[in-house]
């Protein structure tokens, strides 16, 4: 993880630069005072590549959504890189909002992915579940952000 730190921000993000950083100007991750806020994580691993896509069409619309649980586990690994970053946990996280291409798919396995990360059935945070019409990369069915309050900032 590399990060930097402003007078009023500490910006963070994967060692690795992703493909997208550059030509967007995309920031993982950022603590204002007490408040860390993580963008949109895919499931992408270290070199860039999205884990599990999804296959697609002609028009490039995906076909199958099966691979959504890999996809959401390793989103939320790459969001627990990130929280460990500021020396944030899930028990940290007070909100999150999945943004999904297919909400039945999501649902089904929302729960179990969760639990292993939160440590429990029903986490202590907001969290919303938004179906989309299409995200960033082709292949991805699933993005998520976080939003942590750290204990002793």
């Amino acid at each position: 993880m590399s990060t930097t730190t402003t007078p009023h921000k500490k910006i963070a993000n994967h060692e690795k630069v992703m493909p997208w950083q550059a030509g967007y100007g995309y920031t993982q991750a950022l603590q204002v005072k007490d408040t860390v806020y993580l963008a949109g994580q895919l499931s992408h691993d270290m070199q860039g590549n999205l884990v599990a896509p999804a296959p697609l069409d002609a028009q490039g619309r995906p076909t199958d959504f099966s691979s959504m649980e890999a996809q959401m586990r390793q989103s939320y690994r790459n969001a627990a890189a990130l929280l460990a970053g500021f020396g944030a946990t899930f028990d940290d996280v007070v909100e999150e909002n999945l943004f999904v291409l297919d909400i039945g798919a999501s649902y089904a396995v929302a729960q179990k992915v969760r639990a292993e990360f939160y440590g429990n059935d029903q986490p202590a945070c907001a969290s919303n579940l938004i179906g989309v019409s299409q995200l960033a990369l082709p292949g991805q069915l699933i993005e998520v952000t976080f939003r942590a309050v750290l204990k002793d900032a």
